[in-house]
């Protein structure tokens, strides 16, 4: 029988914690001397805790490594409390320890007893008395605390947490955010330059990379100083070895503390959720701020994805804004698209999977048809998030759903005026199309078409008719010479050929494509109309007026009759046969045509749609043309500011429109109001649209010209002058436009007096107008006019 030594406690052992036991003070709480800003933060916690009564609990929750611990620590440090106790609270063990730990320093002589009495001394005491303030740090599960919680009802605690939710006992819950910016390089240089002087430059830089996020700032300035990296090296390391930066620590620190470390405990606690990994994943594609949460749909069954996206909100790894929005930190995002072979969560495979997963998922919700104001406004949410999936990986990654994404947001930034970043995505959507698809598949080649046409709006016409036509060349062979996609490369390719001033070519080709669809689709085919529209224009840019109308009249009655009268194509028809009387001439049944055409659309499309905006405008002219510059000048001042409303300041009919109204102006004679417009329009398409675009030409053409109303003819000439030499460098000394150059600078010539110069400039443009355009244009006739005019001078 074995004998059992008896240990002999002290007397204090048995006897219960003195209440003047906290009388000179007890506090373990650590120091914080590198805490820096949330005087805010600070401010709340006061106010949380000004409450007296029974127990007052606050629970301070946010993304692992936002700065919790800290902000707790050195607001408890500046309490009044008689006791202050921290307690590591992320298990129950650690809970315990804690807890026993404050009843050896109130009762040395408890330490003797096994940890279980130590623990219920404590509790106890804290029971029975008030003025203390407990901090249970990283508390994980809320049910580990509520033993405590429930027997303490004198006293303050402040817990902190990832967990947003799951608080009992009337428990307050505060959010904290991110650092300030300017805290976030107060830290980091404070930490850098701890042991002397440092170079800084670059800090702010690495602390919006890690998006202001406490722990990372704190791990990134404690790598530069202790291996002497500059925070520019820093950089350039974050951005090419991400999970070896993530997971760095420096000697002496806590490996447990580093922002890899956080992320993968986050998780664990997640695992039994498994569609929040794969949301993380998907969501690190996208901006960080707004994702739209339909993104997600199909993610799992809606009770699964529901139950998920909680989770992910309870541990502050995202944030729900509450109007189908979610917000990531963006270094969460950063580590869930970073591989790493030794994190469950971040295996390549996943990581790639994830990829997929979100651009597969903006693939099929960025709207198709971007030309419709209907979409514009979903357009305009997702464009942030193709820009960052896009931008988050290299060009050779991209597969057909990223030349699709790719392909549409260009579309819809074509369609507001944004053209280089338009082409710039459309050069890289055909290049993966070509790589992914083959050159002859049908997506590639209307993704040569669609970025011939941005350079077409761009004003680069030369190179988009040389893609146009190796688009037409390539239909013909793989779909044929009847395929409804190579009559549109057709098509489109004649509409290149007249914004390029070759207007013969142009009605050859319209007049081919016309034939060809009566044949193969049908006379009554909305294709068929709008060929027979697009042969109409041509007649009347050649000058043919007559012609034009008559085949306008006929397309106009034909929509109406196959289409219906309120159908946009029929509403299209009428607004350009109103245009095609004004310019010959039948103002007023070119007012009485608009005027219809405005009611219908405003009646069918809606006020603020960008083609009653037009129609609107149109009238406008057609009432400046009539003499009525006082109702013209009301309708383009009210167009304008629907314009800047509805597309915005710099949308190129905005700007359009800014230009007509400086025109009115000038007509009636305030020539500094039309000067002040036509400066302004002049600057903005040189910023919007680009020196050489041919708007921006005659833009400049037009300021010149108001120059020479105004009587500074030196200037106009001086304006001309440019505008000539550019029009011939961008159009061709050909082009309808540098003609029109031509003859202004003729007349701003003999404005001031230099009658032969004028005169040998206007022959000069007579015989190109000649040899150029067709017999009958009304170019030659107004050349001639000026010509014997100067010659007569």
């Amino acid at each position: 029988m074995a004998i059992h030594a008896e240990v002999a406690l002290p007397a204090e052992a048995y006897a219960p914690i003195p209440d003047d036991a906290a009388a000179s003070g007890v506090s373990n709480i650590p120091t914080t001397t590198l805490f820096v800003g949330r005087g805010d933060d600070l401010a709340r916690l006061d106010a949380a805790f000004a409450d007296t009564g029974e127990v007052v609990v606050h629970a301070v929750h946010g993304l692992g490594g936002v700065g919790k611990s800290a902000l707790a620590a050195h607001w408890t440090a500046r309490r009044p409390e008689a006791v202050r106790w921290w307690i590591t609270a992320d298990t129950t063990a650690a809970i315990d320890a804690g807890i026993a730990a404050l009843a050896r320093v109130l009762q040395p002589g408890l330490a003797a007893l096994p940890v279980e009495l130590q623990t219920e001394r404590a509790i106890s005491w804290l029971a029975t008395h008030a003025g203390w303030l407990v901090v249970l740090d990283n508390v994980e599960d809320p049910t580990r605390i509520r033993p405590l919680l429930d027997r303490t009802p004198g006293g303050r605690v402040l817990i902190t947490t990832r967990r947003a939710s799951g608080w009992h006992h009337h428990a307050t819950t505060l959010r904290l955010d991110v650092l300030e910016p300017v805290d976030a390089v107060d830290l980091f240089t404070r930490i850098l330059t701890h042991h002397g002087p440092r170079e800084s430059d670059g800090a702010e830089a690495v602390c919006a990379e890690l998006g202001h996020l406490a722990l990372a700032v704190e791990q990134a300035a404690a790598y530069c100083a202790e291996t002497g990296t500059t925070p520019i090296a820093y950089l350039d390391m974050l951005a090419r070895w991400p999970a070896t930066m993530f997971a760095a620590a420096t000697v002496g620190a806590d490996s447990a503390r580093t922002v890899a470390r956080i992320w993968r405990v986050t998780l664990d606690h997640l695992a039994h959720t498994p569609p929040a990994g794969d949301i993380l994943r998907i969501l690190a594609w996208y901006a960080p701020d707004r994702i739209p949460r339909n993104l997600l749909d199909t993610v799992a069954e809606p009770p699964e994805l529901a139950t998920a996206i909680g989770r992910l909100v309870a541990y502050n790894m995202i944030t729900d804004n509450h109007d189908g929005t979610l917000t990531v930190h963006r270094l969460v995002q950063t580590l869930a698209r970073t591989t790493d072979e030794s994190d469950p969560h971040r295996r390549p495979t996943d990581v790639e999977r994830g990829r997929e997963q979100a651009t597969a998922r903006l693939a099929d919700t960025f709207p198709r048809e971007v030309d419709r104001p209907t979409n514009w406004s979903r357009c305009r949410d997702l464009l942030p998030h193709v820009d960052a999936l896009t931008g988050r990986h290299e060009p050779d990654q991209d597969t057909a759903a990223t030349a699709h994404i790719l392909d549409r947001a260009a579309a819809y930034r074509e369609n507001q005026g944004a053209l280089a970043p338009a082409i710039e995505a459309f050069r890289r959507a055909l290049t993966t199309a070509v790589r992914v698809l083959g050159a002859d598949h049908p997506d590639t080649l209307n993704s040569r078409n669609n970025l011939a046409g941005a350079y077409r709006a761009a004003g680069d016409v030369d190179r988009a008719i040389e893609l146009y036509e190796r688009t037409l060349e390539d239909s013909v062979r793989v779909l044929g010479q009847d395929h409804p996609h190579t009559l549109i490369s057709r098509s489109n390719l004649a509409y290149a050929y007249r914004e390029a001033g070759h207007v013969g070519r142009a009605i050859e080709l319209y007049e081919r494509t016309l034939e060809d669809r009566e044949r193969v689709l049908g006379r009554d085919h909305p294709d068929t109309l709008a060929s027979r529209s697009h042969v109409a224009g041509a007649y009347r840019e050649a000058g043919d007026v007559r012609r034009a109308i008559e085949l306008y009249e006929r397309t106009l009655e034909n929509r109406e009759r196959v289409l219906g009268a309120d159908h946009p194509d029929t509403l299209n028809s009428r607004n350009n046969l109103a245009y095609a009387y004004r310019e010959a001439g039948h103002v007023g049944r070119a007012i009485e045509l608009y005027e219809r055409t405005l009611e219908d659309r405003e009646r069918v499309l809606g006020q603020n749609h960008p083609n009653t905006l037009t129609s609107r405008s149109n009238l406008a002219g057609a009432y400046e043309s009539a003499g009525d510059v006082g109702r013209a000048l009301e309708l383009f001042r009210r167009t304008l500011e629907d314009s800047v409303r509805v597309l915005g300041e710099d949308h190129p009919d905005t700007l359009a429109c800014r230009n007509n109204l400086a025109y009115v102006y000038e007509s009636a004679g305030d020539a500094g109001r039309a000067v002040e417009l036509f400066e302004r329009t002049l600057a903005d398409r040189e910023r919007v649209l680009g020196e050489d675009h041919p708007d921006t030409l005659a833009s400049r053409n037009n300021l010149a010209y108001t120059y020479a109303s105004a009587g500074d003819v030196g200037r106009a000439a001086e304006l001309y002058e440019r505008t000539l030499e550019d029009c011939k460098r961008v159009l061709g000394e050909d082009h309808p436009d540098t003609l029109a150059s031509r003859n202004n600078l003729a007349h701003a010539y003999a404005s001031a007096g230099d009658v032969g110069r004028a005169a040998e400039l206007y022959e000069r443009t007579l015989e190109d107008c000649k040899r150029v355009l067709s017999p009958g244009h009304p170019m030659i006739a107004t050349v001639q006019g000026n010509l014997d005019r100067a010659r007569d001078a």
